[in-house]
């Protein structure tokens, strides 16, 4: 009976978010009352998962989601995601305009949502498409594959953040693995793109991009330092944590604080102060780009406590001793966290909602699944990932961007949009199994 009211409870959440069409956050919060009454939780356990389960997993990752999406939102709007897009285009060729657009995508998208990201560099992957001869549909999708790739799997992205602090993986760790497996996981993926695109050639709509209305970007140096200071101390400390290997004291002390969190990423947040080439007090003030990030990262953290919250409810029932037999047989393993993901996904639209859920139904069982270590709980934050990027189709909003802004027709969307999503979702977790064999 717990394991049906918990197949009840993803079945409401699906139609509430997607059907329905109620915000995530009273849906997750509903639904997790639901559970908890129905379980037989308790007065004093329900009271108790709504504590433990917001207040930690949001006092573990809050500020960390709101450090980044205000990196993000100063590097969209000095111009200095679009430089780095740029320089990318300039190492990588001409010749090679698939690569280009989904390298672009990969290194945007870590700070920048998905969305935001396709917009930014949509005229100028028209322009290159148009003088490379190629379909617009090759192109496009591999620019929203790159931006999908570490849009669900590397923090810091709301997404994988919330289930790294659901599930208590290092954030050092998701982020190294995330990079790898996405990284690699693009390779077919963009071969996949670039045979459909062959065979569906789509002309790119012909617009000029008012160059006037771009900001005058910072230099190429001065773009990465927001990305790479805080990801940088942040693995460095996750690898000593690991398996330390570094001696002196005092490093060790530096290293440590440095490459917690948090101040990894406000340090980011120093650096973005210099991407503007005027910092004015406008930017910092009530109505400038700190308030715009802040409310944007208030529905975030509301959907991850949300989560947070169903998932305590979840443990508290004690479904995961209940299931552990059955599942102990089974040696899922990864699978399960995956193929949870894939369904949430596949059924609702949003790749947030589906990473922070399932990583709200999993946490009680890693041990029944074998997924207890380090290593383990940060891989499950990545396949996790991997799955909510199967498959991207009309209740994905970022679908509708992708097609609307390449011009493409809803047909030609599910042939290569939907189906590189999959290709992209299930190389992901391939790899995934390939470094949980080795490490």
């Amino acid at each position: 009976m717990t394991i049906l009211l918990l197949v009840v409870s993803v079945v409401l959440i699906i139609a509430g978010t997607s059907k329905l069409k109620i915000h995530p956050f009273l849906v997750l919060f509903t639904v997790a009352l639901f559970y908890a009454i129905a379980t037989g939780v308790g007065v004093k356990g329900i009271e108790t998962g709504i504590k433990e389960g917001f207040g930690n997993t949001i006092g573990n990752i809050g500020l960390v989601i709101i450090f980044g999406v205000i990196i993000g939102t100063f590097l969209e709007k000095t111009g200095a995601a679009l430089k780095m897009a740029e320089q990318i285009m300039k190492i990588i060729g001409m010749s090679r305009v698939p690569w280009i657009m989904a390298s672009m995508g990969f290194i945007i998208s870590i700070p920048v949502f998905a969305d935001s990201g396709f917009v930014i560099l949509n005229a100028l992957n028209k322009s290159l498409t148009r003088k490379a001869g190629l379909s617009i549909i090759t192109t496009a999708v591999s620019l929203s594959m790159g931006l999908m790739a570490t849009h669900t799997m590397v923090p810091p992205t709301p997404g994988p953040i919330g289930a790294a602090g659901i599930l208590n993986a290092q954030l050092g760790l998701v982020i190294l693995l995330g990079l790898i497996v996405s990284f690699f996981a693009l390779f077919p993926t963009v071969l996949f793109i670039i045979y459909v695109g062959k065979r569906n050639f789509l002309s790119p709509e012909t617009e000029e991009h008012q160059e006037t209305l771009r900001p005058t970007p910072p230099t190429l140096f001065k773009s990465v330092l927001p990305i790479l200071i805080p990801l940088g101390f942040i693995i460095l400390k996750s690898l000593h944590d690991y398996r330390p290997f570094i001696r002196q004291e005092g490093i060790v002390s530096a290293i440590s604080f440095l490459g917690t969190p948090v101040i990894a990423l406000f340090m980011g947040f120093l650096f973005a102060l210099l991407l503007p080439a005027k910092l004015e007090k406008s930017m910092l003030g009530n109505k400038g780009w700190i308030s715009e990030s802040i409310i944007n990262s208030a529905e975030i953290i509301a959907i991850t406590g949300a989560g947070a919250i169903f998932g305590k409810m979840i443990q508290l029932s004690g479904i995961g001793d209940m299931i552990s037999g059955s599942m102990g047989d089974l040696n899922l393993g990864l699978m399960l966290p995956f193929l949870i993901a894939v369904l949430l996904k596949t059924a609702q639209g949003s790749s947030t909602i589906a990473i922070i859920t399932s990583a709200s139904i999993v946490a009680p069982i890693l041990p029944q699944l074998g997924l207890d270590t380090e290593m383990h709980k940060a891989l499950t934050v990545v396949a996790i990932g991997a799955g909510s990027a199967v498959a991207s189709h009309v209740n994905d909003s970022f679908f509708w961007v992708v097609t609307q802004l390449s011009g493409m027709s809803v047909s030609q969307g599910y042939k290569s949009q939907t189906a590189a999503s999959a290709v992209l979702g299930f190389s992901a977790l391939l790899i995934c199994y390939l470094l949980k064999a080795f490490l």
